[in-house]
């Protein structure tokens, strides 16, 4: 358990708090942890006898029921006469101070202010603790209640918790498992549960019988759970890697760098977290593709935040689920917070159309990416940044921002291959293509201008000619869907020159220094969109 903790809820039973609310889904852990410091002279002077009430049994002393006591009024005059020094547990009390579809009992709210005094004045030592899953305090006793959190198990507590289910199954193979493999599976598990981990550990040993570092989906399987109960986040389960990602080398190569950038081994370094990076650029080329690569890279959960969600009918339910989605990311961190064309969702911030909701929305999420220490790293991408507030670029809220061009013609030659090689598997198929960097270089000549989405979709349009005609791919259906396609290039061309303006100043470019050479050498024209290049050209 965090020390911080044990400190703190010890000089609160010293102080004499009356009333202390403590927040949690760990209720058996919390009880533990409320025992070990009541029964502890060393952190409370005078040790204190630990009763635990429930409204099924009431008050349980040392596994012994103390009768009548099922009621709240009856356990709150137990408490008051109570001739010991002690602490009283009120697990689940909360529904007497108005949960949902239930209404406040101001009786019994008032007969726990009516003991205030007794409480703060008794010869005996006494603290009365609120254990719950959620935060429901009356208005009227909001200055007489601390709140504290239970933080969820450090690493310590998951890898005693490991330790002990190894020795209770001597009979599961652990060869396989070094010091690294173990701190890895601890380390995924954090922000579980000690059940959650226990049951996710528990899965990973009936599965084959045995349990190593290969184990470590399973655990963030268990963290899915997690994301799906709260219904805001959703847990994106991607197989792609980051080789799947034609060209952006600049992008790629800081990224991997970054990677393991939370193990105990980059504590050496003194190297903090990294916070987030921000992609913007032209449509297609890659952005939402380079996030989902970057969870398989990295092996963390990759979460979705959908402002869709965020938002709700109810007054102070939107920024009730902001803190939830914040919350969520954190309790399973590490992991990856993914804000898909994070234009659209800030895009009414500046109306009154919805009392300020907005906002305060984008405030708490603006104050969080500032100050979170928490290893989330916050991938957002963008097409518009035009829409984007001032304040969310500046730095501090993201580590960089990189803006992804058009694709070179280096880099079109690696998706033409990508696409090409994982769909030619039948020799069948492939058998009057010879897939060989003469072929990639006549299509991404073909291709100047296009976008990646555009090339996959030049592809898969081929395939379909091949298809229909039941022959094998040939170099003309590709050359004849090339011809059938207007790039982004042209459409859009005007945004896409607006786009590379912004960029020159503010963004590193995606694409390496070098494979961009190629433009500014050939390039007559500096205001052509296929040949004027985007981003601040540096290698990172």
């Amino acid at each position: 358990m965090d020390n911080n903790t044990i400190t703190q809820l010890s000089r609160l039973f010293r102080a004499r708090f009356p009333y202390i609310y403590i927040t949690t889904w760990e209720e058996e852990r919390a009880i533990n942890l409320i025992k070990s410091i009541a029964n502890s002279e060393k952190l409370i002077k005078i040790k204190r006898d630990v009763y635990i009430w429930t409204q099924t049994n009431g008050f349980i002393l040392n596994g012994q029921k103390v009768d009548g006591t099922n009621s709240p009024d009856k356990a709150i005059d137990f408490i008051k006469d109570c001739n010991k020094n002690a602490v009283f547990v009120m697990c689940d009390f909360h529904v007497y101070f108005g949960v949902k579809g239930r209404q406040v009992d101001y009786n019994v709210v008032r007969h726990l202010r009516d003991i205030i005094g007794e409480l703060k004045t008794s010869k005996f030592r006494k603290n009365v603790i609120f254990l719950a899953s959620e935060l429901l305090i009356p208005e009227s006793m909001q200055k007489e209640v601390t709140i504290m959190d239970m933080p969820l198990p450090t690493l310590e507590e998951i890898k005693a918790k490991l330790d002990k289910m190894i020795s209770q199954n001597n009979q599961i193979d652990t060869s396989e498992l070094d010091d690294e493999g173990k701190e890895r599976l601890c380390k995924a598990a954090l922000g579980l549960t000690l059940q959650e981990a226990e049951n996710a550990f528990a899965l990973a040993m009936v599965n084959d019988g045995k349990i190593d570092g290969k184990d470590l989906q399973i655990i963030l399987s268990e963290k899915m759970q997690v994301i799906k109960k709260t219904g805001i986040l959703e847990f994106i389960n991607t197989d792609i890697k980051i080789s799947d990602v034609g060209g952006l080398e600049n992008l790629k190569n800081w990224l991997n760098k970054r990677n393991n950038s939370w193990s105990e081994s980059a504590k050496k370094y003194c190297l903090p977290a990294p916070k987030g990076v921000l992609i913007t650029g032209v449509p297609g080329c890659g952005k939402s593709l380079t996030a989902k690569a970057m969870s398989a890279a990295w092996q963390l959960p990759l979460l979705k935040l959908d402002f869709g969600k965020i938002f709700s009918g109810i007054v102070g339910s939107s920024e009730e689920n902001m803190r939830k989605a914040i919350k969520t990311a954190e309790a399973v961190a590490p992991s990856i917070l993914w804000v898909d064309e994070i234009e659209k969702s800030l895009s009414g911030i500046n109306s009154n159309g919805d009392s300020g909701t907005s906002s305060r929305i984008f405030g708490t999420f603006l104050t969080w990416m500032q100050e979170k220490t928490a290893p989330v790293f916050v991938i957002a991408t963008a097409n518009n940044i035009s829409g984007l507030p001032a304040e969310l670029l500046r730095k501090g809220r993201f580590d960089e921002i990189f803006f992804v061009d058009l694709p070179t013609q280096r880099e079109r030659k690696e998706i033409f291959k990508l696409h090409l090689t994982k769909r030619l598997k039948d020799k069948e198929v492939s058998s009057k293509l010879e897939l060989n960097d003469d072929l990639y270089e006549k299509l991404a000549n073909l291709t100047e201008g296009f976008v990646g989405a555009e090339i996959e979709q030049a592809v898969i349009s081929a395939l379909y000619e091949a298809f229909f005609n039941k022959r094998p791919l040939e170099f003309s259906d590709l050359e004849h869907t090339i011809e059938n396609i207007v790039p982004l290039s042209v459409t859009q061309k005007e945004q896409i020159l607006s786009l590379r303006q912004w960029a020159n100043i503010r963004a590193v470019a995606a694409t390496k220094k070098d494979d961009m050479a190629q433009y500014s050498s050939s390039s007559d024209n500096e205001q052509d969109v296929n040949t004027s290049r985007g981003g601040r050209a540096l290698d990172v």
